[in-house]
């Protein structure tokens, strides 16, 4: 084993996690990441919030919950490590009126479950001692979730593989994947690899790789655009940390938040609108091939009969930056639309099943010597280091 070739599809922060773990666990193994764009974490690595989160939100018992636990003790410790930005500047998550308090009563036990380092419980009165111009009846506070710049984090891992003997190859998309004669086979529009072991990390093309190693359909993803909004410099001091609210449990999403980046700046955001492109980063961004393959999905049809309510408020607030920041100023009263401007974007991999399901825990599967990664939403940043653990884990026990 320690002598095989090892192929990684992918160059995200998960892909490049698992790469750097084969080359700790298998010192004597060749380790290629294949990576279709000219650098490194392109797409969800580089468009997300850049939080660490604590495990508030995640199943107990869950994939999720074990590897965001793991995952953010791990990642701490290397940040400290490799001199990366790291900041616990701490998470509330309010609730603002009555009607929200079962859910949070249900988040709160959640959260207790997964041994949440630090949590406690707020009363309204005392939410200014943490968040001074924060609003609201009642509160968890997490101190220890934190903020990261995440693209950051994947270059070191990219750093470690090539230091360890691993190569990573930049703009090479891969076109095919074919086992024969105990090999895998894999075609690029840079040319052909053969490897002995496969691990595919595809993010927002995860589906459609994955069904190039074993013929599966599904689940499928459905990309989520999430809009951010930047508050303007003379608002950004009002929040120390973050402020979130309590989620809907029906959804995967969080909800519209504010949360500062380790440059200092403050983001309010993401809300979750249908994606017409799975890499579609800008306003009215189409790609006909990622529509096509939500529209021949019966999971999507299934999907929106289920939620077109909340759909269609998630559009209407995508269109209107006053009706976006209605509800985030319930938070806090003081930063409202004429304080804030469009910012980024990112989108997020959403795996449904043919049910009309939405995919929630970590969806990884091996057989035959391949790995797939089919489902590594967020936490999976935060998580990247224990999925590594996990993925390697599974590599090995086939021998």
């Amino acid at each position: 084993m320690a002598e095989q070739s090892i192929g990684v599809v992918g160059g995200g922060i998960v892909g490049l996690a698992v790469a750097r773990e084969l080359t700790r666990r298998l010192p004597g193994a060749r380790v290629t990441v294949l990576e279709k764009e000219s650098r490194l974490g392109t797409h969800q690595t580089g468009h997300n919030s850049g939080v660490v989160h604590a495990g508030i939100y995640y199943r107990p018992g869950s994939l999720k919950a074990e590897l965001c636990t793991r995952g953010r003790l791990l990642l701490r410790e290397y940040a400290a490590e490799r001199g990366l930005p790291y900041e616990e500047c701490g998470k509330l998550v309010v609730a603002v009126d009555r009607a929200e308090l079962g859910r949070f009563d249900a988040l709160e036990r959640t959260a207790r479950e997964n041994g949440v380092p630090g949590l406690r419980r707020v009363q309204g009165a005392d939410l200014t001692d943490v968040e001074p111009h924060a609003a609201g009846l009642v509160a968890l506070h997490s101190p220890q979730t934190a903020i990261t710049d995440y693209v950051a984090v994947a270059e070191a891992y990219g750093e470690d593989v090539v230091r360890a003997g691993g190569q990573v190859l930049l703009s090479t998309t891969v076109t095919g994947i074919r086992r024969r004669a105990g090999a895998i086979t894999v075609t690029t529009d840079a040319g052909p690899h053969r490897f002995d072991r496969l691990v595919v990390c595809a993010g927002l093309q995860a589906d459609r790789v994955s069904r190039m190693t074993d013929g599966v359909d599904g689940p499928r993803i459905v990309p989520f655009r999430g809009e951010y909004m930047e508050v303007a410099p003379a608002k950004r001091a009002l929040v120390r940390g973050m402020v979130y609210p309590v989620p809907d449990p029906r959804y995967p999403f969080l909800g519209v938040h504010f949360t500062r980046r380790v440059t200092g700046t403050l983001e309010v955001g993401p809300n979750a609108v249908l994606g017409l492109a799975r890499e579609g980063y800008r306003r009215g961004d189409l790609d006909l091939a990622d529509v096509r393959a939500m529209a021949t999905w019966p999971g999507t049809w299934r999907m929106a009969s289920q939620h077109w309510r909340t759909g269609l408020e998630e559009l209407r607030g995508s269109l209107s930056v006053r009706a976006y920041m209605r509800a985030a100023s319930r938070y806090v009263p003081e930063i409202g639309a004429a304080d804030v401007v469009r910012g980024k974007a990112g989108v997020r991999a959403q795996a449904v099943d043919r049910d009309g399901s939405l995919v929630e825990d970590f969806r990884i599967g091996h057989e035959d010597g391949i790995t797939t990664v089919r489902n590594a939403p967020s936490p999976a940043a935060t998580s990247s280091l224990a999925i590594a653990e996990h993925v390697v884990d599974q590599v090995l026990r086939q021998g």
